[in-house]
C-alpha cells in the first residue's frame, strides 16, 4: 500500500476482488443475454421478437389465456404483454375474446395464422436449444435444467 496525492493505492495482490463472473447473479444474468441474443437471431426472419414466440407458444394450446395468467407464463409485466400484444394482434397472429363465463376477462387466442408461424419458429428455436444441448452434452444439459429449476422453485419458497 501507497499513499499518492493523498489517495491510498493498495498493491494488485491486496485489491479486493472485483471480477462479476465469480457472482451467480451475474453468470445468470450472462447466460440469459446470450440465450436472448440466439433465439432472436434464430426467429429474425420471422420478424416477432422473443417476447412474441413466448406468447405464441403458450396460446398455441388453443385454449385461451387470460392476460394475467398469459403474463405470469410469458414472464412480462402487464403493459408490457399489452404491448405484446397488441403487435400480434395487429399481425392477425392472435386475437382477443372476451370470456364467455366472466365478461370482465378478456382472453388471448391464437389465430390460423399465428399457429403456422409457432410452427415455424418451433423448428428455429429447437435448433437453437439444440445446438447449446450440443455444445454442453446431453448430461450437462439435463443437470442445469434441473439446477434452474430448482433455483426458480426455491426462490418462489422464499
Amino acid at each position: 500500500m501507497r499513499k499518492i496525492d493523498g489517495i491510498v493505492c493498495h498493491n494488485a495482490s491486496t485489491m479486493p476482488e472485483h471480477d462479476l463472473s465469480q457472482y451467480l447473479a451475474w453468470l445468470l444474468a450472462s447466460a440469459h443475454r446470450q440465450m436472448k441474443m440466439g433465439i432472436a437471431q434464430s426467429i429474425a426472419d420471422e420478424e416477432v421478437n422473443e417476447e412474441h414466440w413466448r406468447i405464441l407458444q403458450v396460446v398455441s394450446d388453443e385454449q385461451g389465456h387470460s392476460m394475467g395468467e398469459l403474463a405470469e407464463q410469458v414472464l412480462l409485466n402487464g403493459p408490457a404483454l399489452t404491448k405484446n400484444v397488441d403487435k400480434l394482434v395487429s399481425r392477425g397472429l392472435v386475437q382477443r375474446a372476451q370470456d364467455a363465463h366472466d365478461s370482465r376477462k378478456v382472453l388471448v387466442y391464437i389465430s390460423d395464422r399465428g399457429l403456422e408461424m409457432v410452427a415455424r419458429l418451433k423448428r428455429s428455436v429447437d435448433a437453437h436449444h439444440g445446438a447449446i444441448e450440443d455444445a454442453l452434452g446431453p448430461r450437462n444439459s439435463k443437470q442445469l435444467k434441473r439446477l434452474l429449476e430448482r433455483l426458480i422453485e426455491q426462490s418462489r419458497s422464499h
